[in-house]
């Protein structure tokens, strides 16, 4: 039987534990495009997934702050964002998160995702990957639940 991944939770109360920060993720050296296509770590999938849990504002800046630091020192810059398949039930297929403004945006199947967020949501639709990175050159890196990339 397949891997089941169970819906995550809407309110605070009893809330998974969220990431503080991403101090301490293994760090690769310099950061350079390459470090694009390096597999993502465990506490960084943590981070993102804990992003969709319902937790509150402060908790959230402080998990996005790890994400940027972590995406800066490690993965070659910071993506504008992130699209991934969203586990919160009808009418939502998927989630939008900006790094820039914390922003968490659901959508149902109807709705028009904005550019450049676009391009990855048939990838998004699919419970394959952990979630999709879009870059500001318009790469879209889709990253698979184990952390390791698809090359475009």
């Amino acid at each position: 039987m397949g891997f089941v991944e169970r819906r995550r939770r809407l309110d605070t109360v009893g809330a998974p534990e969220v990431p503080s920060a991403l101090h301490g993720a293994p760090q690769s050296g310099q950061a350079t495009p390459h470090g694009r296509f390096l597999p993502r770590s465990r506490l960084l999938r943590d981070a993102m997934a804990a992003l969709d849990s319902g937790i509150d504002e402060a908790q959230a800046r402080r998990v996005i702050d790890g994400i940027r630091q972590e995406y800066a020192s490690a993965h070659g810059g910071v993506p504008l964002g992130f699209l991934a398949h969203c586990y919160l039930g009808p009418p939502f297929v998927d989630h939008q998160l900006d790094l820039d403004h914390a922003v968490v945006r659901h959508f149902a199947p109807a709705d028009t995702v904005p550019e450049p967020y676009a391009a990855a949501r048939m990838l998004a639709r699919s419970e394959a990957y952990a979630y999709i990175e879009i870059h500001s050159d318009g790469l879209a890196i889709p990253v698979l639940k184990d952390g390791s990339v698809i090359r475009p």
